[in-house]
Formats: C-alpha cells, structure tokens, sequence
C-alpha cells in the first residue's frame, strides 16, 4: 500500500498537519442515519441517553485507536491482518466489501439527494443523488488524499454551523443534560436500543479504513503513534459534539413540543421544516446545507477509503508486490471499486431495493463490528505486533466489552432482519 506525498517520511509532522485522518473517517462515519438515530433518541427521552453518546464516541476512539496501532506498529494493512487470521476471514471481508459496496452506493447518493431536492425541488432526489455519486467518482478518481482531506474538513466545517447552530438556537438546559451523564435505561428504552445508540456513534467500515488513511498521509511508522493518537482522539471529540448537538435539537425542540420524525434521512428533512417553522426559513436552508455536508462527506470518504482497502484486498489476494501500483491509490482496483460504488447501485436507485440482496447486506453489515473488534482484540496481543504495541490490560478489557456489546446487537440484527422475510 502506498502513501501520498511524503509518504515515506518518518519525519513527524508539523503542527499544523496534526488532524487529517481522523477528522476523514470521523466526518465519514457521522452520516445522515446516524444523525437521526440520535436525533430520535433525544426527542424520546430528552437527555437520558446523553451518556451513551460519550460511551459511543470512546468505543470508536478504542477501536480506531487499535486500527491505526496495528497499522504502524506492524508495518501491515488492516486486511493484511485479517489474511494472515485465514481463509475464513479473506473470504468474509471480501463477500462483506462486494455486497455492502453495491447498497451503499445507493443509500448514500440517496442521502445526498434528499436535502438538495429540498433546496433545488426543480430536480427529483433521484437525480440529485446520481449527480453526488458522479461528483464524488471525479473528487476521488482524480484527487489525491489531501484533496480529499481538505474537502472533507470544509464539509465538517458545514456540518458544524448547521448542527451545532442549531442546538444554540434550542437554548439547551444546562442542568438536565448534565443529568443524562448518569447511566441509565430509560423505560421502554431497552438495553439493545441503549447499545444500538452508541454502536451507531461514528462509522462501520470506515473505522478499518483509518490505516490506510494514515498511510496516505505519510504516518508510516510507530514514530507516527502519538500524533495518530491525538488525531484520533481530536475526531472523535469533533463527532462527539456533532451528536451532542443533535441530541440537544431533539431534547430541546422535538421532546419538549412532542414532535415526532421520521427515521432514515428523511427525519432529517423533517428537523429542517421545524426549523423553518420555529425560527424562520434561513434557519431550515442553514441545517439543509448541514444535511447534505453531513451525507456528501459520508460518500466522498468512502468512496476514497473503501476503494483503497478493496484494491488492498484484491491486490494481496493476487499476490501482488506491496508498491505493485494496481494496488495503490488510483490504481485499476481502486478506481474498479469507485466505479462499482458508483454505478451499478444508480439501478437500485430507479428500481427499489432487491430484497435478497439487503438480507445479505443486513446479515454480513451485523457482524462487520464484532469482527473489526475481535480480530483486533487477536491481532493486537499477538507477535504480529511488537511487545512494547501490544495491546495493554485496560485495552483489553475495553476492547472485550466493546466486542460482546456487538455480538449482542449482531444477534439482535441478525433476528430482525431474518424476521422480516420468515
């Protein structure tokens, strides 16, 4: 796998470079459904599930963290892990990245779509969205990393003002969402509710991507390890205050007025005309502009940084050199995923959603977590990593409750996606 410029420096960098990939798989992994989740969450229950939105950020940091560590500390890409695990892991990850790629790709142009035939309705949600896909190929196809990193940081910047915007319009109650810090299960919550909130705070694949963003960007070698660490724990503030905000939007203008939305991004769409009615029409054109940031960033990072873990997976699959340049960014694998994401799923887009194919998505995307946290789990305590970045007891604990927290919504995916075709 190689890196961007200055790849192959081990020259930490300078100040102001410090957060770049982790602002990238952050602002990726923060997507319009997530967004809802929480904001859902908050207009159910007010602030009674604020911890767990601190208790999904630390999940993602320790999962993250573990990704970048075994990326630096090994001198190995994340699926060079996993194939070194056997065949059974190579196999899921590849029949994983096929199917999730081909849903994704709609889902996201689909998100994109959504806000900006709300603020452009002379054209349908459809086409708005193919226009998305088309955009983000170019960004990725022609760009390099740091294109990528600096238009994903204006889209955070977007989605800051809208979001955070509008939680200060809200006038949070200061007191009350100190009390939702305290542990607890609201009734009719449910433990899988609780634990779905937090495993939802910040990204699924995108998490694995975080080291070859790293290589990207020329963070190569253990020197790298505590500005990866900073980075990471940077993003994640970033995205723990994206969720927070949205959380205070539901608390504060959706529980106390009984307003209900939607779920999927169309709650989003909902937010805006609450917005608009409550505070004027520039306050709902502000958090649409949000909402397609908070969905165009999703696509672009995963455009970019799926494609370099699938032309990774291809490449080692074929036995290629590392520096073979079809493995590389903007080699034939890469831009063959880039196009795999982009235009088969355009057909999902005119003709529905097949069935069978998002059973397989639904089943494979549950598991994806648990396995991201049990191979690192494996990976991080043994001799592919050198003693002094191994994994340490609390890593371990942290990292043992995390993967049991996924089994236990794996399981529970697992039933109800089965249920709805039994």
């Amino acid at each position: 796998m190689s890196g961007g410029a200055g790849a192959a420096t081990e020259v930490a960098p300078a100040k102001w470079r410090i957060i770049g990939p982790g602002l990238v798989v952050a602002a990726t992994g923060v997507g319009a459904v997530d967004l809802v989740a929480t904001l859902i969450a908050g207009s159910k229950y007010g602030y009674a599930l604020l911890w767990c939105v601190v208790l999904g950020c630390v999940m993602k940091v320790v999962l993250v963290e573990g990704a970048g560590r075994f990326s630096l500390a090994s001198g190995r890409t994340i699926f060079e892990g996993w194939q070194s695990l056997g065949r059974l892991a190579t196999w899921y990850f590849g029949i994983y990245i096929v199917i999730w790629g081909f849903v994704y790709g709609a889902a996201a142009m689909a998100g994109t779509g959504l806000p900006l035939a709300s603020l452009f309705p002379w054209m349908s949600v459809t086409w708005w969205g193919i226009l998305s896909g088309l955009a983000g190929l170019a960004l990725v196809w022609f760009g390099r990393y740091s294109v990528v990193e600096k238009v994903c940081a204006v889209l955070v910047g977007l989605m800051f003002v809208a979001m955070v915007g509008a939680a200060v319009l809200t006038v949070p109650n200061l007191p009350n969402m100190l009390g939702g810090l305290v542990p607890t299960i609201p009734s009719g919550g449910g433990i899988v509710y609780v634990l779905s909130l937090a495993g939802g705070v910040g990204g699924t694949i995108t998490l694995a991507a975080y080291g070859y963003w790293l290589r990207e960007k020329g963070w190569v070698t253990p020197r790298h390890m505590k500005v990866m660490r900073l980075d990471n724990r940077v993003a994640y503030a970033v995205t723990g205050i994206f969720v927070l905000a949205t959380l205070i939007v539901g608390a504060e203008l959706l529980y106390s007025a009984n307003i209900a939305v939607s779920t999927g991004d169309k709650g989003l769409l909902d937010l805006s005309e609450v917005l608009e009615d409550r505070y004027g029409q520039w306050a709902g054109k502000v958090f649409l502009v949000g909402f397609w940031a908070a969905a165009m960033s999703s696509l672009v990072g995963v455009w970019n940084g799926v494609s370099l873990m699938f032309a990774d997976f291809v490449a080692r699959t074929r036995k290629l050199a590392p520096d073979h340049p079809d493995g590389l960014a903007h080699g034939k694998y890469y831009r063959a995923y880039i196009l795999w994401l982009t235009f088969p799923p355009m057909v999902m887009m005119f003709l529905g959603r097949p069935v069978v194919l998002i059973l397989a998505y639904g089943v494979l995307g549950a598991f994806f977590m648990p396995f991201l946290a049990i191979t690192l789990l494996y990976l991080l305590n043994s001799d592919r990593v050198p003693d002094e970045w191994r994994n340490k007891v609390w890593h371990n604990v942290a990292m043992s409750i995390i993967a049991l927290a996924f089994v236990a919504l794996a399981a529970n995916e697992l039933w109800g996606q089965v249920s709805k075709f039994v």
